[in-house]
């Protein structure tokens, strides 16, 4: 067959299913749920003391990654399928200032951000990642895998991680301690900050209270909660110039883990994404190729008139 004789019949297909067809069936994006929890961090609160990584490694019982020959430290430089949550530097020129994007430096913490319309959920054709119901926290089920990996092409933030090195691999990534949080506890990040740079609690108030930050004055003396938002617990420390805006709030659809930072968060590795879920977009695509079924029966159009083709003068 001829590419040109493929091409009409596509073509021809196409047009005539088309006319058929009506409008895409764009949906709306999620809006986050009421008792969503996450966590708030404060870069500028942060001292990069990797107690979290520890504190998540230990509570989620993940064995040690290397990034160094002698194999000594557990050191890993990012998020891997042993590491769900990692602290990263910025830094620039003489990095002598913290929290200056010129000639300073600065920390970020990397982890899933249990996006409000997650990509990797809406991806996944065996629903092994799903969005809890009630607290909004993207989980994953071992069993229902089979390790396509599309949630690692969707997700913006290059979390899932594959396990390669297995024989059977599983998708790796936070699940904000579910297993603790069914205690009563809290993720392990934020209870075992000892700065207050990482605060659990339900996202309206990790908002409000990442706002509220946002009007301090640079200078002043503030307190700032340790653990939960809402907690007891809190500490002073003085207040320095943030980005003023809250990473999280809206971009990529919105999701669960705020920022806030005294850097451009593109700087410190978080993508600038638009206000629309990526996972909206994807699944309209999607609906629209498949609408009336239009892509399979152009495609099959194109197998007849090959067999016709190969077979009209036997």
């Amino acid at each position: 067959m001829k590419r040109r004789d493929f091409l009409k019949v596509a073509a021809a297909g196409g047009l005539m299913v088309a006319a058929n067809a009506g409008p895409a069936l764009a949906r709306d994006a999620k809006a986050r749920i009421t008792g969503a929890v996450g966590l708030l961090y404060d870069s500028t609160v942060c001292v990069g003391c990797k107690a979290c990584v520890s504190a998540c490694k230990q509570y989620n019982e993940t064995p040690p990654s290397f990034s160094s020959s002698d194999e000594l430290w557990d050191n890993p430089l990012d998020n891997d399928s042993k590491t769900y949550n990692s602290i990263k530097l910025y830094k620039d020129g003489t990095a002598e200032v913290k929290d200056r994007e010129k000639d300073g430096h600065a920390y970020i913490k990397r982890q899933c951000m249990h996006c409000v319309d997650p990509a990797c959920a809406s991806a996944c054709p065996v629903s092994a990642l799903k969005k809890d119901e009630k607290t909004g926290i993207v989980t994953y089920n071992k069993d229902a895998c089979i390790g396509c990996r599309y949630c690692q092409l969707a997700c913006p933030f290059n979390i899932p991680k594959f396990e390669w090195e297995k024989a059977f691999p599983e998708i790796r990534k936070c699940e904000l301690c579910s297993h603790r949080l069914k205690k009563g506890e809290i993720p392990a990040c934020a209870e075992f900050c000892p700065t207050g740079a990482c605060v659990f609690g339900p996202v309206e108030e990790l908002l409000a209270e990442a706002k509220k930050r946002l009007t301090y004055k640079p200078g002043d003396s503030e307190m700032y909660p340790v653990e939960r938002v809402n907690g007891r617990q809190m500490t002073e420390r003085m207040v320095v110039p943030y980005i003023p805006r809250v990473y999280g709030e809206k971009e990529g659809g919105g999701t669960q883990v705020l920022y806030l930072a005294g850097v451009p968060f593109d700087k410190l590795g978080l993508p600038d994404l638009e206000e629309k879920p990526s996972a909206q977009q994807s699944e309209t695509i999607q609906h629209t190729l498949y609408k009336g079924m239009i892509a399979p029966i152009v495609f099959l159009g194109g197998l007849v008139y090959i067999v016709h083709k190969n077979t009209k003068d036997e």
